[in-house]
C-alpha cells in the first residue's frame, strides 16, 4: 500500500469481488477518495491447470504494454509486487474501471445498441491482434525456440491439457486416444499461421466493461498468448459474430479458417470440462454442464 499509495492512505472499505473463477478480487476505497482493485493469485499449492502457470505477470506486463499504445482502453497498474516480502502471494493494484461488464448489460440493450458495442469490440480486438510476437505460446510460459511452428506449439498445449485431465482423474467422456488422433487430422490446417500475434483469449462479455454504450475497459489478460487470431472468444460457436466481424474487418470462414476454429472450439470444451477438476466446483449443475457441453462440441468436431 506504502509503496503504491503513499504512507498516510489507508483503506476505508473493502468489497471482495466473486465473479472471477482464478484470482482473489477485492474492491477497495481508499482514504484519499480513490477506488482501486486489488487482485491476489492463488497460493503455490493451489490446484492449476498447466498453461496457467505464473498467468498474473502476463497479466500485468500486457496492461502496462496495451496502455502504453494507446489504442485500447485498459485499466492502469499501480503497483505489482512478487517479492512475496508483504503477504506470500503475488498481488497486483490496478485503476477500478468505471463501467459494467457487458454480459450484465447485453440482455437489456437494444439489438442497434448491442451492435454498436460488438462492432467497437471487433475493431479493439483487431488492434490487439496486430500486435507480433517473436515465438508462439502462452505469454506467461518460458520461452520455446523461436523455430517452433503454431503446429507444435497448439499441440503441445493440447497434450499438456490431456496429461491435467489425467493427472486430476477427469472422467473425460471420449477417449483421450480418440481426441488427439481426430485432432491431429485437422491440424495441418494451423501450418498456414506463421507469424505469432498477440491473442488476448479470453474477451468473453464478462470482460469487457462498457459505459453510456461504448466500452471502457478490456479486463483479465493473463491468459493472453502468441498465436492465431481465430483462437479470440468471439470467434468461438458460442457467439453471434457478424457485428464483432465488421468491427474487425472481415469473416473467416474459408476451409482452413473453419478446420483452425474446431480446433480451438473443442480445446476449449475441453477446458471448460477438466478445470472444473482443478477448481473442485461444488455446484453439480456446472459439472453435468461442462460434460454435455463437451459431448456437444465433440460432434461439432466431428461434423462435416
Amino acid at each position: 500500500m506504502k509503496s503504491a499509495f503513499g504512507s498516510e492512505v489507508t483503506i476505508l472499505e473493502r468489497k471482495e469481488l466473486t465473479g472471477g473463477y482464478f484470482n482473489a478480487a477485492y474492491d477497495m476505497l481508499l482514504s484519499d477518495g480513490r477506488e482501486t482493485i486489488l487482485k491476489v493469485a492463488p497460493s503455490d499449492d493451489t490446484e492449476i491447470l498447466s498453461y496457467e502457470r505464473n498467468i498474473m505477470m502476463a497479466e500485468v506486463d500486457l496492461l502496462r504494454l496495451i496502455r502504453s499504445k494507446g489504442t485500447v482502453p485498459v485499466p492502469k497498474v499501480y503497483i505489482y509486487d512478487n517479492s512475496r516480502t508483504v503477504i506470500p502471494f503475488d498481488f497486483f493494484f490496478m485503476e477500478k474501471v468505471r463501467g459494467e461488464p457487458y454480459s450484465d448489460l447485453k440482455d437489456t440493450l437494444t439489438p442497434e445498441a448491442r451492435a454498436a458495442i460488438e462492432a467497437e469490440l471487433g475493431r479493439y480486438n483487431r488492434f490487439i491482434n496486430e500486435i507480433r510476437g517473436k515465438r508462439f505460446g502462452m505469454y506467461s510460459a518460458p520461452s520455446h525456440s523461436s523455430d517452433d511452428s503454431w503446429r507444435d506449439t497448439f499441440g503441445r498445449l493440447v497434450t499438456a491439457l490431456l496429461d491435467d485431465a489425467q493427472r486430476l482423474d477427469a472422467p473425460l467422456p471420449i477417449p483421450r486416444e480418440t481426441i488427439e488422433a481426430e485432432m491431429a487430422k485437422l491440424l495441418p490446417a494451423l501450418d498456414a499461421v506463421t507469424e505469432p500475434r498477440l491473442v488476448h483469449w479470453d474477451l468473453w462479455d464478462g470482460n469487457v466493461f462498457v459505459r453510456d454504450g461504448r466500452i471502457v475497459a478490456l479486463i483479465d489478460w493473463e491468459r493472453a498468448l502468441w498465436g492465431d487470431h481465430l483462437m479470440e472468444y468471439y470467434f468461438r460457436y458460442v457467439e453471434d459474430t457478424r457485428h464483432f466481424c465488421r468491427g474487425y474487418g472481415g469473416g473467416f470462414d474459408s476451409p482452413n479458417e473453419t478446420a483452425r476454429k474446431k480446433l480451438y472450439d473443442l480445446y476449449i470444451d475441453l477446458i471448460y470440462f477438466i478445470e472444473c477438476y482443478s477448481r473442485k466446483y461444488d455446484s453439480e449443475g456446472h459439472l453435468e454442464w461442462a460434460h454435455g457441453n463437451l459431448l456437444e462440441g465433440w460432434q461439432r468436431f466431428l461434423s462435416v
